[in-house]
């Protein structure tokens, strides 16, 4: 059985206990107790939450197969206690994880000096500014660089928490627990923390409509007409009413969103190049390859060799 250790302090975030029900969804689903979850503090007792729910903990004590550092939603310096048993963890844990501005926390114990690191957005460069030795990288979900893992704010931790599943045992528990906690199965760690139809904005249902009919139709043309339909818009006045509700074209919005969709296949690792133009609709390798330069200034292949020197460094 794997003890995985949980240090929160006061003022931490309620969403960060969401990898707590992860780990229990494994032990149901086999018909085994593979996990002892211990939520700890340092002096031990309750706790308050960001928004006053209280929780029991107990002290620090041994250390766990995984101790996962919970952030809190106001960053603040920790006492030595904590940071000299965070850092000693590093050496005697199998893992480390830090979720949200838990990397805060690792990164006080120098766990992250000269490490790959994420954060949630928002912090992202207060992370840089404070632990220059720190790569830090603010548009990943989550990163693992070695035994030493990072993620996210908020749902991001559910990922890192998937992914760790993952490693103990296999991609079937990993998604069956994910069906579980109705949620994606498990996004890669490299996908970005903001998604397309995020950053389109759009005001209206019937923009709204026509994006998430493009992303899940993706392999199909996706042509003016398709989404006008979608809209319930006649051709033209869809094109002006997009462009209004999210400043760029039906066909840019479209390429952004194949982009995401590439982005997070190549990351998977599981599909030849030819097979995610194919199915995210860019028709051909050539066609993916100068999207992929024109939006994020290197060809796909880049992207997955540095996966590859990343998971072989790790």
């Amino acid at each position: 059985m794997r003890r995985i250790g949980f240090i929160m302090e006061d003022g931490f975030q309620v969403m960060g206990l969401a990898a707590l029900s992860a780990f229990e969804f494994a032990n149901t689903i086999l018909e085994e107790p593979a996990y002892c979850l211990a939520v700890m503090s340092e002096r031990g007792g309750s706790i308050s939450s960001s928004l006053g729910v209280q929780i029991g903990t107990q002290a620090l004590g041994d250390f766990p197969d995984t101790l996962m550092v919970l952030g809190e939603l106001e960053v603040r310096p920790i006492s030595e206690v904590l940071r000299s048993y965070i850092a000693r963890a590093g050496e005697r844990s199998r893992r480390v994880a830090g979720v949200c501005t838990g990397a805060f926390l690792l990164a006080e114990a120098g766990l992250l000096d000269g490490r790959a690191a994420t954060t949630h957005w928002a912090h992202a460069k207060a992370l840089q500014d404070r632990f220059p030795a720190v790569r830090v990288d603010d548009d990943r979900i989550f990163i693992r660089d070695g035994h030493i893992w990072t993620s996210a704010g908020m749902s991001a931790g559910i990922d890192l928490t998937l992914a760790l599943i993952e490693e103990d045992h296999d991609a079937a528990l990993a998604r069956e627990v994910a069906r579980k906690l109705v949620v994606y199965h498990r996004r890669p760690g490299g996908q970005s923390q903001f998604s397309a139809l995020l950053e389109l904005e759009p005001r209206s249902d019937r923009v709204r409509r026509a994006l998430v009919h493009a992303r899940e139709n993706l392999c199909n043309a996706l042509t003016v007409e398709e989404l006008a339909e979608a809209a319930r818009l006649s051709p033209r006045q869809f094109s002006r009413v997009f462009r209004q509700e999210t400043g760029v074209s039906p066909a840019k919005a479209v390429e952004r969103l194949r982009l995401e969709a590439a982005k997070a296949m190549l990351e998977e690792g599981r599909h030849a190049l030819d097979v995610v133009a194919r199915d995210t609709g860019f028709a051909d390798r050539d066609r993916m390859r100068r999207a992929f330069l024109r939006f994020f200034g290197h060809p796909p292949q880049s992207l997955r060799r540095n996966l590859r020197h990343m998971e072989g460094a790790a």
